[in-house]
């Protein structure tokens, strides 16, 4: 449970998408366990879970990265910062 929280809320920094899958397999390992003895099944739930939210939100984090990359991928040798931001707001509003 614990490995599918920091995930999650790691998931941002994309380290959350290993946590994930960790805290994933564990929780499956955990959930077959708690059906054998009938103890802790919330917990082992929770953690499949948070662990299947954190690989999702690391892969769509992923993919938005990849997409705003490629989108301003000629806006990155900017001789300022102001040059950076008026070619990646040229970039998305088609100016």
């Amino acid at each position: 449970m614990m490995l599918g929280v920091i995930g999650l809320s790691t998931s941002i920094v994309f380290i959350g998408g290993l946590l994930g899958c960790i805290g994933l397999i564990l929780g499956i390992v955990a959930l077959t366990t708690a059906e054998r003895t009938g103890i802790g099944r919330g917990k082992a739930l929770t953690g499949v879970v948070t662990s299947a939210i954190a690989i999702v939100v690391s892969v769509l984090v992923a993919v938005f990265f990849v997409w705003y990359a490629n989108k301003t991928q000629e806006c990155y040798r900017p001789d300022s910062f102001q040059q950076y931001t008026q070619c990646v707001h040229q970039q998305f509003t088609g100016n």
